[in-house]
């Protein structure tokens, strides 16, 4: 006959006192995150947490963009978490972005054709892809650069959304640059146009400042 089921008390069962919290912690952050595969998604939290990495968490719960049908793709959110899981570094392996774009359940096919847009090789400038990823969110320079601004910002959520103007102009003249529309004089006279109010405020600029009108034609 077979062995009985060995029966246990709670007095054997040791229970970890971390453990309700991490498990508190990490449904959370799956509710916030809404990943498509939650074993993927699961095993790059729990990965990144046993190494004190950045966790793949969105901070809020997000809408998917009204310009997908599905909600599969890159969003604000989502581009926001990978910022800060790789910012960090100026340059980037493809092995590590592709890396962090699965464990956020993101396509390949998408990430194929941001790289084949920026023709990156297998070191990656971050805030060129950054870019490039703005770009997939707006699907032009304006909106690009508004999603630049929430997502780079270091004000509190609802605020300006302010970055400081070096980099909103590298973002700028690298898009601007991909484009390959947009005349050098028109580059040059729409950042000559912002200055005052950047210095107006403390070097920094906001979405508030580039509305449409004031763009260069595309």
């Amino acid at each position: 006959m077979p062995p009985p089921d060995t029966m246990y008390c709670a007095q054997q069962i040791n229970i970890p006192p971390e453990l309700p919290d991490i498990l508190k912690q990490f449904t959370k952050a799956a509710i916030r995150t809404q990943p498509q595969d939650i074993l993927q998604w699961s095993a790059a939290y729990f990965t990144a947490l046993s190494k004190g990495e950045t966790l793949p968490v969105k901070q809020r719960l997000e809408m998917p963009l009204a310009t997908q049908k599905t909600d599969t793709g890159l969003t604000p959110g989502l581009l926001k978490v990978l910022h800060k899981q790789l910012s960090s570094k100026e340059v980037i392996s493809k092995e590590d972005l592709q890396q962090r774009w699965v464990g956020l359940c993101l396509p390949l096919e998408q990430l194929d054709t941001l790289l084949s847009l920026g023709n990156f090789s297998a070191n990656i400038d971050w805030m060129q892809f950054l870019a490039l990823g703005c770009s997939a969110l707006g699907g032009t320079i304006i909106s690009a650069l508004k999603y630049a601004c929430e997502i780079l910002t270091e004000n509190e959520e609802g605020g300006a959304a302010r970055i400081p103007f070096e980099m909103f102009v590298g973002l700028y003249t690298y898009l601007a640059h991909l484009d390959g529309e947009i005349p050098q004089d028109q580059t040059d006279c729409f950042l000559s146009s912002l200055k005052e109010t950047v210095e107006r405020q403390g070097g920094m600029v906001q979405p508030a400042n580039f509305r449409d009108e004031t763009f260069p034609e595309m």
